[in-house]
């Protein structure tokens, strides 16, 4: 998910998910382990690859960012619990009466750039993390309300 958030900044949310099953093939499947391993050349293959968007910087920042994810496993014992841990381990519910009032960042996704940044992380701005957030259900910024609207579970 962070791949595809570094990858739309700048662009429509439509369009990265047009190329979503182009980039689970060019970056093995989303695997930290081996995108983490990607050469030069590999980097120049996927330039070349019209099924993602060739940004030479965003697709060297992923390579960075498997390399930096494998760290904080080794360090946090997994990504998810490095993450959730700006959050408090539950999703964060703004109970919006109008999606128009949803912030586009937050104190927990400017904390959790800082940290991953220090980690060397590349784009992984407040904004591109809360939109992460939002996607991955670390926050709930759907209307009251919506239909759609679920309470979440605290995360066990």
């Amino acid at each position: 998910m962070l791949i595809l958030e570094g990858a739309q900044a700048g662009l429509s949310w439509l369009t990265i998910l047009r190329k979503r099953e182009n980039y689970r093939k060019a970056f093995e499947n989303f695997d930290a382990q081996r995108v983490a391993r990607f050469t030069p050349a590999r980097i120049e293959k996927l330039m070349g690859n019209p099924g993602i968007v060739r940004d030479r910087a965003k697709i060297q920042a992923s390579v960075a960012n498997a390399k930096a994810v494998l760290k904080i496993r080794d360090e946090f014992g997994s990504l998810d619990a490095f993450l959730w841990a700006f959050v408090g381990g539950k999703t964060v519910d703004d109970a919006l009466r109008r999606y128009a009032d949803a912030p586009a960042r937050s104190s927990a996704s400017e904390a959790m750039s800082k940290a991953l940044i220090q980690r060397g992380c590349k784009f992984v701005g407040p904004t591109i993390l809360y939109a992460f957030m939002q996607a991955v259900g670390m926050v709930n910024d759907h209307e009251v309300d919506c239909a759609f609207r679920k309470p979440r579970r605290p995360r066990s």
